[in-house]
């Protein structure tokens, strides 16, 4: 394929495919008649910091709770009535020894947990296989096609194929990702995409993958969450 400076235009019968330097935007583009609220933003952050602290808060509230728990079970080898061979005295270093029962079983739980993050990471590496479990168990990593990935895969079928003129295998290829990316553009993700173009930037074109029949589908389905 030769170097092509932007912008690159290409022309197929009805269909004109550009590719313009892009420019970024720091903010994302909103719906016609949507204002931010200041308010809801402000809550949302808000919300989004008490969520990145809660692995953390959770642990150590498991933490807290276990140990608590276990506590009445040993408390009484911190007691003056402990005529077990295994006592604690009342204080030691001047800090009552109740403390440091309460901080020595919060410890060695956090240590087992730890420890069990350890092996779960380094010497039985789950962590892969819930990983490539996920994975497999993701339409949209294994078949399927989000609006976004219906784009790019299309855009590069479509260079694919004009590419290679005259390679019916290629060809023959290249038709076959179009069709692959018509399918999933007759969905509710592709709709839900449409809508909000639609909203954001005037009406959107009839794609050279789809045809007008779903297009207008795309327009007219109702959401249930809506």
């Amino acid at each position: 394929m030769k170097n092509v400076p932007f912008p690159i235009f290409f022309k197929h019968d009805q269909l004109s495919v550009c590719f313009k330097p892009m420019t970024h935007r720091k903010n994302v583009v909103m719906a016609k008649g949507d204002s931010p609220s200041m308010f809801r933003k402000w809550a949302m952050r808000q919300y989004w910091r008490m969520q990145q602290s809660q692995a953390v808060v959770g642990l150590l509230l498991w933490g807290t709770t276990i140990t608590l728990l276990v506590w009445p079970y040993l408390r009484w080898r911190f007691e003056e009535s402990c005529s077990n061979t295994f006592c604690f005295n009342d204080t030691i270093i001047g800090i009552p020894a109740t403390y440091i029962g309460l901080l020595s079983i919060f410890t060695t739980i956090m240590l087992g947990v730890l420890l069990i993050g350890y092996l779960y990471d380094q010497v039985f590496s789950l962590w892969t296989e819930w990983t490539s479990v996920a994975n497999e168990r993701n339409p949209y990593v294994t078949y399927a096609l989000t609006p976004n990935w219906v784009m790019i895969t299309a855009l590069q079928a479509e260079l694919l194929r004009r590419q290679c003129e005259g390679d019916e295998a290629m060809q023959e290829q290249a038709d076959w990702f179009l069709k692959w990316c018509n399918e999933y553009a007759d969905g509710e993700m592709f709709a839900r995409a449409v809508q909000r173009w639609d909203q954001d930037m005037g009406p959107t074109p009839t794609f050279w993958f789809t045809n007008d029949e779903a297009m207008q589908r795309a327009r007219e389905l109702k959401f249930d969450d809506e």
